[in-house]
């Protein structure tokens, strides 16, 4: 097999096989397609050819385009043109999907004759997360061999689908791969020469089957999850062109739609956003030398919201886990609330009642250390103090085996000093897990100073194990995620002391794209989480008397957020709905007045400014500092943990899409405006004044 030309060509049984070999995922880069049209060519040449297929010989059929070409490589020849000569051809060609094929490489399988694979095999059209549509024929062909609103939902939505619900897209369909290869040679064996070709392009959409207002009945069904996207409603558009043009006007249609996509915003936010999520995963603190070590078993301390949330993401994963509580009634408590959570999965249709107890009987309980001592990975989730955790510290460092990795859950301490309380610091990380544990995709991998390359190593890796996205940071005040956020509190708490109602700062960062507004987070999470952190941190914030205040004299009138019922907001009997409280208004007054501060009506331009360019400046110092290696990966951390529009990139690509510049001039501005408020917290970063002064990018 050549391995320059990553498509081979071989021939047999009067049939050409053009087998596709661009390891990972076979994406199709100009070799792929040049390799393809080579082929076809070749075949069609060869009179003792009568049939082609087209297959692929590692674990994917496609993975559909190449996107890093996407940035000006030569796309010379297009998909599009590659798919109509193979759709063109002369001779019988047949897609045989061996595994699965997503985007450009779902839309060269519907271009070919006939499709063959096995019913649990994975297809898709995913475009539309990196904020384009399916631009080679996806959004034309797909309505020609689906029922319209099937291929609507599978181009709006991106999911992928399993073959076997897909019974009109493929002309067999086996059991498994192993019997792809016979299947094939007995269904291109009894082909009929005298048959015409079945080409996708000629088919005709059936129409009949929905209503004439389906396309915006589904624009409106789809307003909540694609609110602040570009492409969803475009991909409506490319498959409501299918059902009223011609193919080859569809096409063009569909080639229009997608350079409209293609130069947003958007497109460029998520096509960064994909590439960030694959980079946090290369860190330089190790290399393919570095061994790892085994995760067999696992110990959680603390089986309370977050201990079980984490117990339950290696159960879900296979492992066993060892939950340690020292009272037994609050061990049996988080066992039962696993289980309440599992039976409400399995309500759903997302588990079996097996899967159930398969999971549950991984799990068991001890209120007792000494049952920890063979645990591999020992995970910490108790009360954020230090003096707690340093004892627990101190109790796993006496009783675990030598080489088990301890972990800390801590969202905002120390690590460096967790890691004292032993004998084995090289041991000690940081796992900071986001709530709810076993839901949140992201993880925060905290290295400490002594932290070895391989315990690093083996929970990156771990993280894959668990379905988490694992970033790599280093130790500072709320490492990277906790330590922006504040920035952003601290911000919104301000402009409610200078005027500005909860609802209205609330409403203008939800419509900014975050899933809630600072202060209807800050009640569901429960004011008073925020309140023990200022509590430990009064050295950093008491020069600043009008720090979060109002928030603080909540928390000691008692109303600590949703689950009191009252915290900035009111709250009826069982509504998670916030009501705004006239009260919680009066009380920023009467502080205000206190302080001397002037109210006064605020834009929602001045809170955007006040509350986001502050968290991008934070992500500058973080930067700066080191505790991030990059840009991105303070992008996948806001995305993940925070709820940052993936339509925007994440905060840092953000600031690079409006220009550094815009945040370093409104960053001056507080600064010289808002007084001895301004001066002490407004002050740009430095990277982000020489970033903005060079016209340079984070992303540089």
């Amino acid at each position: 097999m050549n391995s320059e030309n990553p498509v081979h060509y071989s021939s047999s049984h009067s049939i050409a096989t053009l087998t596709m070999h661009n390891a990972p995922v076979n994406a199709l880069s100009k070799p792929v397609r040049l390799g393809l049209v080579e082929g076809v060519s070749r075949a069609l040449a060869d009179d003792d050819v009568n049939a082609i297929v087209i297959t692929s010989n590692i674990g994917f059929f496609s993975g559909g385009a190449d996107i890093s070409e996407f940035a000006g490589g030569d796309m010379d020849p297009m998909l599009p043109e590659v798919l109509d000569v193979i759709e063109q051809s002369t001779k019988p060609v047949v897609a045989v999907l061996p595994g699965p094929a997503f985007g450009g490489g779902l839309e060269l399988a519907l271009a070919c004759h006939y499709r063959i694979t096995h019913v649990g095999n994975k297809v898709g059209l995913p475009e539309v997360n990196l904020g384009i549509l399916p631009g080679a024929g996806g959004t034309q062909r797909l309505p020609r061999l689906v029922p319209v609103p099937q291929a609507l939902e599978m181009i709006v939505s991106g999911k992928p689908q399993k073959a076997g619900s897909l019974p009109t897209v493929f002309d067999v369909l086996v059991d498994a791969p192993e019997a792809l290869e016979a299947a094939t040679l007995k269904f291109i064996n009894e082909l009929s020469a005298s048959k015409p070709l079945p080409r996708t392009c000629d088919l005709s959409v059936d129409t009949s089957a929905f209503s004439d207002d389906i396309f915006e009945q589904f624009a409106k069904s789809i307003a909540k999850p694609a609110r602040g996207f570009f492409a969803p409603y475009k991909c409506i558009e490319a498959v409501k062109a299918s059902t009223q043009l011609s193919f080859s006007d569809g096409l063009q249609k569909e080639a229009e739609l997608f350079m409209e996509c293609m130069n947003t915003p958007q497109a460029r936010a998520q096509q960064h956003f994909f590439f960030a999520e694959r980079a946090a995963g290369r860190v330089k603190d190790f290399d393919k030398q570095t061994p790892t070590r085994e995760i067999k078993q696992v110990a959680v301390i603390g089986a309370g919201t977050m201990g079980g949330g984490i117990a339950m993401n290696f159960a879900n994963a296979g492992i066993p886990v060892v939950m340690l509580e020292l009272k037994q009634e609050a061990l049996d408590k988080g066992l039962a609330l696993i289980r309440k959570n599992y039976e409400q999965s399995a309500k759903k249709g997302k588990l079996s009642a097996d899967d159930v107890e398969t999971r549950m009987a991984l799990l068991t309980g001890t209120t007792s250390y000494k049952d920890l001592s063979s645990a591999d990975l020992v995970i910490e989730a108790v009360f954020e103090k230090m003096e707690v955790k340093q004892t627990v510290f101190k109790a796993l460092d006496e009783v675990c085996k030598p080489g088990a990795i301890l972990a800390t859950n801590t969202s905002t301490l120390d690590v460096n000093e967790i890691a004292q309380a032993t004998t084995r610091p090289e041991d000690v990380i940081g796992l900071h897990f986001f709530s709810p544990a076993n839901v949140m995709k992201l993880l925060e991998v905290v290295k400490a100073d002594k932290t070895s390359p391989d315990v690093i190593k083996t929970c990156m890796q771990m993280a894959k194990t668990i379905r988490k996205v694992a970033v790599l940071v280093g130790v500072c005040f709320g490492f990277v995620g906790n330590r922006m956020i504040e920035a952003y509190g601290r911000e919104a708490n301000r402009l409610m002391l200078e005027g500005a109602k909860p609802e209205q700062i609330d409403k203008v960062i939800y419509d900014f794209g975050l899933p809630m507004g600072p202060f209807t987070m800050a009640d569901m999470a429960g004011l008073d989480i925020g309140y023990f952190v200022r509590q430990s941190r009064q050295e950093h914030i008491e020069h600043d008397p009008s720090y979060c205040v109002v928030a603080d004299k909540l928390v000691e009138d008692g109303r600590v957020g949703l689950k009191a019922g009252k915290g900035i907001y009111l709250y009826d009997a069982g509504s998670r709905t916030p009501v705004p409280d006239p009260d919680v208004v009066a009380l920023a007054q009467q502080e205000a007045e206190r302080l001397g501060i002037q109210q006064r009506d605020i834009s929602d331009e001045e809170i955007v400014e006040r509350c986001i360019y502050p968290l991008i400046n934070e992500g500058a110092l973080i930067l700066e500092e080191g505790i991030a290696a990059k840009a991105s990966d303070i992008d996948v951390i806001y995305v993940y943990g925070y709820g940052f529009p993936v339509y925007r990139g994440g905060p840092m690509k953000y600031a690079d899409e409006i220009g550094l510049d815009t945040v370093l001039k409104a960053m001056q501005k507080y600064h010289d405006t808002l007084g001895d408020y301004g001066k002490a917290w407004f002050k740009p970063a430095p990277l982000l004044k020489s970033l903005a002064e060079r016209g340079k990018t984070f992303n540089d």
